[in-house]
């Protein structure tokens, strides 16, 4: 089934304009939305998951859960949605406001979006994760320092609006 999405101008005010996902390509002033989902456990280590390697960018890379918000969802259903559908997890009654937020603009690539940046705190270990064949292989519960010397070998998506969102909540 194709996926739709909502079309955002700058000020993050939907369009009305729905477009297929695959192959979107964005004009200047307009945006699609996405969401990540850092999940921490009670010792303080975060759920990473690594990409499937059929994936056609970033194939066995690291990252955080999240996707796209689909059209008619809200930023705070879409991370419910992500989460559930990518890890297993139920995050609906957790404080749903986005810890962070962030523009991207590539009119060259068509590839203009807002990211919103959740922060969930849960009290759950690797035998509560149901991890979602066509999306991930495998998933840890991983130190900061373990993310970073990931990402020093490359190998881990979205690492520094990662750190900016923990940066600006004071947790690094």
């Amino acid at each position: 089934m194709e996926e739709l999405i909502d079309i955002y101008d700058s000020d993050r005010n939907r369009t009305g304009k729905t477009i297929p996902r695959e192959g979107a390509f964005l004009q200047e002033g307009e945006y699609m939305l996405y969401v990540l989902a850092i999940v921490q456990d009670a010792q303080g280590r975060y759920l990473i998951t690594q990409r499937s390697l059929d994936k056609h960018w970033a194939a066995g890379w690291w990252e955080v859960t999240g996707g796209g918000v689909l059209s008619g969802e809200t930023s705070k259903q879409s991370v419910v949605r992500e989460v559930r559908e990518e890890v297993g997890l139920d995050v609906a009654d957790q404080p749903l406001e986005p810890v962070y937020t962030y523009e991207n603009v590539d009119l060259k690539g068509g590839d203009n979006y807002f990211v919103d940046i959740y922060h969930f705190h849960l009290d759950v270990s690797k035998d509560d994760v149901t991890l979602q064949d066509s999306e991930a292989i495998d998933c840890m519960f991983a130190t900061w320092d373990e993310i970073c010397a990931l990402a020093d070998e490359g190998k881990f998506l979205h690492f520094s609006r990662l750190r900016q969102a923990l940066e600006a909540e004071g947790v690094l």
